[in-house]
């Protein structure tokens, strides 16, 4: 099989294996802590849980940290990368740790989100230094492969990190807290598992960095408008076209889970049990969707291109997300989750590969750190949006419809620019 093939020369590189080790225990406590966190707001019996909540709930945990996330990538140009590793997974099991604290203690809902964005905007720092890095542990021939699979395999790391949430919280009574301290443990673990990488290894370059941080501060602005006329440049605009693309391909698959939030929690279940457990199967089905993107395209960018592929990706998800999504019935829902998995994960991977490969190493942590901001925007877009157009229940034919001409527009604009 060739991506099993491919797997195997990537990690002949030692500094491939290692960060990819990091990759998958941080995502995959990402995985728990997220479950969790969902599993405490949105399945919680008590609750009456809203479209409006869901969106309240995402622009508190992700809006603080986009207005300082382009800052996060300048410094991120100047630490460390392997120390931002280190020493951001600790902190997030420490706050993981405090998290579950409150939990038990059934604090109030805004305590909680204050705990929970530390973890999440901890989040800003790792992505973003795990994305920079990686054209420092392997060549640039093996670069789309290793777009493909190590990025798809920290996504299956969250699916299965979601997976050992259920299981836990399955077998401790129900306790959120106690699925929480899991992933405090696989926080803990990507801490230690970075000690194995060299200081030195994932850059950024000795001359880029400034260690005092007033002095990376004095000059954020500065270095903010340079990323971005680095960006602007026409050798580089392809990677501007894809990172909108992408964006507004986040704002699809952000309305997306919203629609199937509600879903599971009102229309096609009867408790809160049920409607956690058909969450859990699409999120399966969502992840045997990215592997299929990992599988499918270094195949698809090599014949395509990148941008081809992307093109191909909307305009497939243009087609059939109207097709699974309006019957709002259990099975062409999971068919569904499938294909925005491998849609949205396949453009990623392409998006990754663009951006990798025209954006100089001393830019690259600010610009992974603009599109995890966009990412994020993109995202709490996407559920205000729902809020508003969604029903009680979940069952939205104009918010499918809007979702699929979205779609058909990144489609056609992309076909365009590929032509040009």
């Amino acid at each position: 099989m060739a991506v099993v093939r491919d797997l195997r020369v990537l990690l002949r590189f030692q500094g491939f294996r290692r960060l990819l080790a990091v990759r998958l225990l941080s995502q995959g406590a990402d995985g728990v802590f997220q479950v969790a966190l969902a599993s405490y707001v949105v399945f919680s019996p008590e609750r009456q849980t809203s479209a409006a909540a869901i969106a309240s709930a995402m622009a508190v945990l992700l809006l603080p940290y986009s207005l300082v996330g382009p800052f996060a990538g300048i410094l991120l140009d100047r630490w460390r990368r392997r120390q931002v590793f280190l020493y951001g997974n600790l902190l997030r099991a420490l706050m993981a740790a405090v998290t579950a604290l409150l939990v038990l203690g059934r604090v109030p809902d805004w305590l909680l989100f204050v705990s929970a964005l530390c973890v999440t905007g901890v989040n800003r720092f790792v992505l973003a230094g795990l994305s920079a890095a990686l054209p420092r542990v392997v060549d640039g021939e093996r670069l789309v492969i290793a777009n493909s699979l190590s990025p798809t395999a920290g996504t299956l790391a969250a699916t299965a990190g979601g997976g050992l949430a259920f299981a836990v919280r399955l077998v401790v009574a129900d306790s959120d807290a106690a699925v929480v301290l899991v992933g405090a443990v696989l926080y803990l673990s990507a801490a230690l598992a970075s000690l194995r990488i060299a200081k030195e290894l994932l850059g950024p370059e000795p001359a880029l960095l400034r260690p005092r941080l007033s002095t990376a501060l004095a000059g954020a602005v500065r270095d903010l408008r340079a990323g971005l006329r680095h960006l602007a440049a026409p050798p580089r605009r392809e990677a501007a076209w894809a990172l909108t693309a992408m964006s507004l391909m986040r704002f699809c698959y952000g309305a997306m889970l919203v629609l199937l939030l509600m879903l599971c929690r009102y229309a096609l279940t009867s408790t809160t049990d049920e409607g956690l457990a058909l969450l859990g199967l699409a999120l399966g089905a969502s992840g045997a969707g990215f592997f299929a993107a990992a599988v499918l395209t270094p195949w698809a960018a090599g014949r395509l291109g990148p941008g081809g592929w992307m093109v191909v990706c909307a305009a497939s998800a243009a087609v059939l997300v109207p097709a699974f999504g309006l019957p709002f019935a259990t099975g062409p829902l999971l068919a569904g989750a499938f294909v925005l998995g491998l849609t949205t994960q396949g453009s990623k991977i392409a998006t990754d590969t663009i951006v990798q490969a025209v954006i100089k190493d001393g830019f690259r942590g600010r610009i992974f750190s603009l599109y995890d901001v966009l990412f994020n925007v993109a995202f709490v877009g996407a559920a205000a949006v729902a809020a508003l157009m969604l029903p009680p229940d979940g069952r939205s034919v104009p918010l499918v419809v809007t979702i699929a001409v979205i779609y058909a527009a990144v489609a056609a604009t992309l076909g365009r620019f590929a032509r040009q």
